[in-house]
């Protein structure tokens, strides 16, 4: 389903980007997307500015013009206007622990990633945190950057050995950024899921074969 109202920037190159199109696309709903390129430097551009300060991808903006910026703002908009199917769980139990498994993946996955990619690209001189400040990049945390993804991925193996999805016994956006932290990992770091995780590859094999996952 096509919904003309919405707009999304974002990027084909950015993983936080990614997650909601792959939250839309399970959704079944399709926006107007409005691509920028970050290579570029369209983000740094007076116009989007002016719709997003922090000069970061994505950001959703409503017939209204209100832009949402954040990706768990933006899929708490979208899960409350398209309630179906649920990504965000659906009693209070799992409401609670899809956000509980969902920010550990972010946390101690993504942002791990992100650290050591952000300190390592040569582009990203100057930019090595994301947002409205500038900082110079840290080179020494890239090393540990690769020791956290190590063990976020120890850690992703651990808990799908107790059940097929991060959050539980249904896909949910939990997966949606273990799996788009994965990607990055393995894309932007030369760091794929280690082949003795055997639970978290199956995970992987099974998640990344859903239609959302090209999105």
């Amino acid at each position: 389903m096509t919904t003309n109202h919405l707009k999304l920037y974002h990027s084909t190159s950015s993983p936080n980007s990614r997650r909601v199109r792959m939250f839309l696309a399970e959704k079944g709903q399709t926006v107007s997307l409005a691509p920028l390129d970050l290579a570029k430097g369209e983000q740094h551009s007076d116009a989007y500015r002016a719709i997003n300060p922090r000069r970061v991808v994505p950001t959703l903006v409503l017939e209204d013009g209100t832009a949402i910026g954040e990706v768990p703002a933006i899929w708490r908009y979208l899960e409350e206007v398209y309630p179906t199917p649920t990504l965000l769980g659906s009693t209070p139990k799992d409401k609670a622990l899809v956000i509980m498994w969902e920010r550990r993946a972010e946390l101690e996955g993504f942002a791990a990633v992100m650290e050591g990619v952000r300190n390592a690209a040569e582009r990203l001189k100057g930019r090595a945190i994301a947002g409205h400040h500038d900082y110079d990049q840290i080179p020494a945390l890239v090393e540990r950057s690769k020791l956290r993804v190590k063990d976020f991925y120890a850690d992703l193996n651990a808990r799908l050995t107790e059940d097929p999805f991060v959050a539980g016994n249904h896909f949910s956006a939990a997966d949606i950024t273990a799996l788009v932290t994965v990607d990055f990992a393995t894309k932007g770091m030369s760091f794929a899921a280690p082949g003795e995780h055997r639970a978290l590859n199956n995970w992987y094999e099974k998640v990344s074969s859903r239609p959302s996952a090209k999105a």
